[in-house]
């Protein structure tokens, strides 16, 4: 045997972990990277999605705003021609004006739901107000084309309801073609679904008032502050971010109003309820112009992403201006 001792070999965990703490960016990548790759994977399909039905139709209609293009025909670049065009067209504008007639009425309508929303938390009983709850909400559940369908059934000049009741009470005279006169047919869009109770603006109006802290409603009730007083000195503060929630909400939901006028009067009589979107619409399919179609679409789709950046923007100023003043 020899005389020299082979001592086992030591690892110093130290310098081990240091030196693998020193290992290179791409080693740390290439050790990371089965697990992103994962997650890469699982993210494919959604990312497919959006830029095959949000990001690509964004992109053709911006391209296809500058051709004059008709299906099964040749196209032709003309430019800015389309734009120019739009310029002058009196029933775009048109849309604009009844758009903003309808987005301002909608957000006065939503004193309705709020005052349904505040009676309905006064109701002590827990089982009532679950009932009513859910009464108020059950209508979001339903279509849009079955409102619009209801609406125009009621509507109706000859066999309508409306005209009914009017000719029962012996107002016959008042009785009129509600949707094909051009002097009633957008106040008649404007009152579908009226009371406006339910729905959406409901829902976070009812939820907002149902997280008001307790403490601060018994300080309130001590103070002697009546009904009126809290609404307007509690509630209606602490309900500022659901507000701007739902002026940008309906911001874009005004945008894109078309379905209700689409069933009810096509946009019609002589344009008295057309808006953008139906505008688009009798563009591309009744005046077979599609690249016309394309640059109202672009515009329209520019003006939704310009305000909806506006409002989210003075919705963030808006909340650092409180946090600041709480502060």
């Amino acid at each position: 045997m020899s005389g020299v001792i082979d001592h086992p070999r030591t690892v110093d965990p130290v310098s081990h972990g240091a030196n693998d703490g020193e290992s290179s960016p791409a080693e740390r990548r290439r050790r990371r990277s089965p697990r992103h790759l994962g997650v890469y994977l699982a993210l494919a399909p959604l990312l497919i999605t959006v830029l095959a039905f949000a990001v690509y139709p964004v992109v053709s209609g911006m391209f296809w705003s500058l051709f004059h293009w008709r299906p099964a025909l040749d196209s032709e670049f003309i430019g800015m021609d389309n734009y120019q065009t739009m310029l002058g067209d009196s029933i775009w504008w048109l849309s604009f004006r009844n758009l903003v007639i309808i987005f301002v009425f909608g957000v006065v309508a939503w004193i309705l739901p709020l005052l349904a929303a505040e009676l309905l938390i006064t109701i002590r009983s827990e089982r009532w107000q679950y009932a009513l709850r859910t009464l108020l909400i059950l209508p979001m559940a339903f279509p849009g084309v079955v409102t619009a369908l209801i609406w125009g059934f009621l509507y109706q000049p000859n066999s309508g309801v409306f005209n009914t009741i009017l000719r029962q009470l012996g107002l016959g005279e008042l009785a009129q073609n509600w949707t094909g006169d051009p002097d009633t047919a957008l106040v008649a869009l404007l009152f579908v679904g009226f009371p406006f109770i339910a729905g959406l603006p409901f829902l976070i109006f009812y939820s907002s008032l149902r997280n008001i802290p307790r403490e601060v409603l018994e300080a309130a009730q001590l103070d002697g502050a009546g009904r009126i007083v809290r609404f307007f000195r509690i509630d209606l503060p602490l309900m500022a971010t659901q507000m701007r929630l739902l002026v940008f909400l309906a911001i874009v939901s005004s945008l894109q109003y078309g379905f209700i006028a689409y069933v009810l009067t096509a946009g019609g009589p002589d344009n008295a309820t057309m808006v953008p979107v139906l505008r688009m619409i009798n563009v591309a399919f009744s005046g077979g112009d599609w690249g016309y179609a394309a640059a109202l679409s672009t515009t329209l789709f520019l003006i939704t992403l310009a305000v909806s950046g506006i409002a989210a923007v003075l919705g963030r100023r808006a909340t650092a201006d409180k946090n600041g003043g709480a502060m």
